[in-house]
């Protein structure tokens, strides 16, 4: 088998339909509500309709949360809130009902599904209902060494492809994506350091579970070590996510890229998913018009991935837990901007300009 090119992607992947946007777009004028009264909403309608290609839009049935997880070695070094290795803790605690994107996900009634893309511990303490394709037991030591071989980065990239393909397959029309990982900010931050062409002081945050002066200035260290490794292979994106991404990583990209093929919305989380898509967008310029950013997670470098991709988060409830937590907020939004386009009715004369929205001034400052 010839190896995987990531450049081929850009052939493979399409935007929305923009006639369909505009017909959307055409429609809303239409609406018994004045055109702007629904603020972003109605941009999230027409983004959806161009997606699905249908005009009105049509309600959001199976969406489902995937989640990738793995370990990562550079959390030797404690750059992390919570002890290398104990991911796994993380996966039983979402798959048994115990952690904040399990209560929404039950609340809201939406499937989640775990990827154990490379996680560091035996199966036997993992739950039955993770899949299991681990391409390797944790990710390497990213300030000293590779993360991946370059085949384990492909088969992993593979194995997110996969899972699009049968999301895809399965009817799935909106995917919730996040990450469950102890360290992963660390690739994550550098990922986006490397390829913003920006110092590790910029990327460096506090990660998920937080973490105190001391242990941000080890991860500093570490992202500037680890950036220096990455910097002689940015022009293969198969290379970088070997030299500093990481299992979990790679197949979080290969997903986002297949999803875009396959046309299925995705919402990102935290700065793990975002620098995952960046490392899509260099690959695929247009791919990400099919992916939405849920929630500001508080990381310098999301932002400057998201600024990058130009994707404008939905959600900034300063909500840092992670684990597709923020993306699966946004949800709701996503499903009200798509329910008020199909179902609120057309006007039956046409709107006349003092009728449109205007700015309502308070009677206080």
């Amino acid at each position: 088998m010839s190896r995987l090119n990531l450049d081929d992607f850009s052939d493979l992947i399409e935007r929305p339909d923009s006639g369909t946007r505009r017909d959307a777009e055409e429609r809303r004028e239409r609406l018994i509500v004045p055109p702007g009264s629904l603020g972003r909403l109605d941009e999230l309608a027409e983004w959806l309709s161009a997606a699905q290609a249908s005009v009105p839009v049509k309600a959001i049935e199976q969406p489902r949360v995937v989640l990738f997880a793995g370990d990562h070695g550079v959390a030797e070094l404690g750059v992390s809130g919570r002890e290398s290795g104990s991911t796994h803790e993380l996966v039983r605690a979402v798959l048994e009902g115990a952690s904040p994107v399990a209560v929404l996900a039950r609340r809201m009634g939406v499937p989640v599904r775990v990827v154990d893309a490379g996680l560091d511990c035996d199966p036997e303490l993992l739950p039955e209902t993770v899949v299991r394709r681990r391409v390797r037991r944790g990710s390497g030591r990213i300030d000293v060494g590779d993360a991946l071989t370059v085949e384990e980065a492909e088969q992993a990239v593979r194995l997110g492809m996969a899972i699009a393909d049968e999301e895809a397959d399965s009817g799935t029309d909106l995917i919730v994506l996040g990450d469950l990982s102890v360290g992963g900010t660390t690739p994550a931050s550098t990922l986006i350091a490397a390829l913003c062409g920006t110092d590790a002081s910029v990327v460096t945050g506090r990660g998920g579970a937080g973490i105190d002066d001391l242990a941000w200035m080890r991860k500093c260290a570490a992202i500037r070590d680890a950036l220096r490794r990455a910097r002689p292979v940015l022009g293969d994106q198969l290379e970088l996510l070997a030299a500093v991404g990481g299992a979990d990583l790679a197949a979080t990209t290969g997903f986002l890229l297949q999803s875009a093929v396959r046309r299925m919305p995705v919402i990102l989380d935290g700065v793990v998913s975002a620098a995952c898509a960046l490392v899509g967008q260099r690959a695929a310029f247009r791919a990400p018009d099919w992916w939405l950013a849920g929630q500001v997670s508080g990381e310098p470098a999301q932002t400057k991935a998201l600024d990058r991709m130009a994707l404008n988060p939905l959600l900034d409830h300063g909500v840092t837990v992670g684990e597709g937590t923020g993306a699966l907020l946004a949800l709701p939004l996503v499903q009200a901007a798509a329910a008020l386009a199909a179902e609120l009715p057309e006007r039956t004369e046409p709107v006349k300009p003092e009728e449109a929205a205007v700015p309502v001034e308070s009677d206080t400052d």
